[in-house]
């Protein structure tokens, strides 16, 4: 039988009543699989069905061959050796008795035929950029990024049937992101990818799009996917407007018809009152009249009825596709002036470095992992005081953090953007809310409880339309967990950004359509 996953009828929601999926099925074989779609859709939640880590309320998963799962937030035992992540400790442990002299059956039957292990085991973190991990270290002793790898590696090792990936760049640099692509490229078996990486999405045999709590495929890769739908929505734009246009022929042809009949009322009116037939031919000319008038009124009513319901089918076929678009004068810095100095600062690990700001730069900070991007931003901000130099910052500067907790989760948008801009009106803030497409009630609801891309507006929304208006931001890996119509409404809101930039960011495409000035690499 093909490795696969299938998935029948399959419904699940939250305990507090969120409803995810709802009579779901969907069919993946062999070969990598892209899962795409806007936060909150379910993507992580379909990985955790299909893993077994979650169990659904009805409808039934099925899993053909041995199954991997590398999570999207790799939360391990600090305590933990990096052999027992990779799953080596009972081999390794065997092994060794048995070169010590340990005759034990039990030791060979661990062993099995893995008595390369530690060979193999070192084969792999190299091709992930890891030979310089020791299977006896501890995994408190290796970076965020360094995590995610080891996670791969024990995935790699166990060489499941069907492996599953969230997220798998969030944190890597590009060295180790072009290892994970590698690793992508020549995976043999069923891949899922939940990513929003565009590189790694450009490695993939095909796009599930998850929408609407329903699934469509898309053969080939991430360009293939966005060009395809590009067609699909021309196409349904076009049959709005013809939608449009019959539906105003059908409203036309309903008032014509209308006409005519007020026309023959009146005449037939006029017969009776001149009397120039007899009563009985002229009552029987009247209820022909009526009877006729009414199926053609009927006919042309259910006409523009039809045409109003293919218009609203067309327009559902349309995407909500809003762009955030914002105006943002007070963060205007002209050109030459200095914004940030840093003489001869040493951050905590070690880094020296001099840097001046001028005028509305953008610049793009890159490096390794554990290079100190974070750590610069933070030294920058006053988070972390520098080991030795100065800093100086000349104007109003905001920081948005990996983590997006800048806000607080249990006050609404309206209430977190008041607080940073405590002289703006009730209906100012809520103007400016809309623009980052956040209306009505959902501009009421706390923060926790808004989807991803809604709590990331409000993110940004908070962060930009601060008093003293920033004109200098520090952006830490923003686009870390976001869907793609996220970073394009990020991307949206940059744009309308007038001041001073810096992004660390390991997410090439993005920084490429941000425009930055120049890049400084640690």
């Amino acid at each position: 039988m093909s490795t696969s996953i299938v998935v029948n009828d399959l419904s699940f929601a939250w305990p507090d009543g969120g409803s995810v999926f709802e009579d779901f099925t969907m069919t993946i074989g062999p070969g990598r699989t892209g899962l795409v779609g806007v936060n909150g859709s379910g993507k992580s939640t379909l990985l955790r069905l299909v893993a077994g880590e979650l169990t659904p309320s009805a409808g039934s998963v099925s899993v053909t061959g041995e199954i991997g799962y590398l999570r999207q937030n790799l939360i391990l035992d600090t305590e933990r050796r990096v052999d027992d992540v990779l799953g080596l400790v009972e081999v390794r442990a065997a092994v060794a008795a048995i070169e010590r002299g340990d005759v034990d059956e039990r030791n060979f039957a661990v062993v099995g035929d893995r008595w390369d292990v530690e060979d193999r085991t070192r084969a792999v973190l190299g091709r992930l950029g890891l030979a310089h991990v020791g299977l006896d270290r501890r995994v408190d002793e290796l970076s965020g990024g360094e995590l995610v790898q080891l996670g791969l590696a024990a995935q790699l090792l166990a060489e499941p049937d069907v492996l599953l990936l969230d997220e798998p760049t969030n944190n890597l640099d590009t060295r180790a992101r072009e290892l994970v692509y590698e690793a992508v490229r020549t995976w043999q078996g069923v891949l899922v990818i939940v990513s929003h990486d565009r590189e790694l999405l450009a490695h993939v045999d095909r796009i599930g799009e998850l929408r609407g709590g329903e699934i469509s495929f898309y053969g080939g890769n991430l360009g293939d996917y966005e060009a395809a739908v590009a067609a699909e929505q021309e196409t349904a734009r076009r049959l709005v407007r013809v939608a449009e246009e019959d539906l105003r022929r059908q409203k036309r042809e309903l008032g014509d018809a209308r006409i005519k009949l007020a026309r023959r009322e009146r005449y037939g009116q006029k017969m009776w009152d001149t009397k120039r037939e007899p009563k009985t031919r002229m009552r029987k000319r009247i209820e022909d009249s009526e009877i006729a008038a009414g199926k053609l009124r009927n006919m042309h009513v259910d006409k523009v009825s039809e045409a109003r319901d293919r218009l609203k089918e067309a327009e559902e076929a349309v995407r909500d596709d809003d762009e955030i678009r914002v105006d943002l004068p007070d963060t205007v810095v002209p050109p030459g002036r200095e914004v940030l100095r840093l003489s001869d600062v040493e951050l905590r690990n070690g880094v020296r470095l001099t840097l001046d700001v001028r005028g509305p730069e953008r610049i793009a900070l890159v490096g390794a992992n554990g290079s100190g991007k974070s750590t610069l931003l933070q030294t920058i901000m006053g988070a972390i005081p520098p080991v030795a130099g100065e800093v100086t910052v000349h104007v109003p500067a905001r920081w948005l953090p990996q983590r997006l907790d800048i806000v607080d989760d249990e006050r609404s948008a309206v209430e977190n953007v008041a607080a940073a801009a405590p002289s703006a009106s009730n209906n100012t803030i809520r103007a400016r809310l809309a623009r980052f497409l956040l209306r009505q009630d959902h501009a009421d609801l706390a923060v926790g409880n808004l989807s991803g891309g809604e709590r990331f507006r409000a993110t940004l929304a908070t962060l930009l339309l601060a008093e003293p208006a920033p004109q200098l931001l520090l952006l830490d890996e923003p686009t870390n967990n976001l869907d793609l119509a996220s970073v394009r409404q990020l991307t949206q809101a940059l744009e309308s950004y007038a001041g001073a930039l810096i992004v660390a960011s390991h997410d090439q495409a993005f920084l490429d359509t941000i425009s930055t000035t120049r890049r400084l690499r640690l």
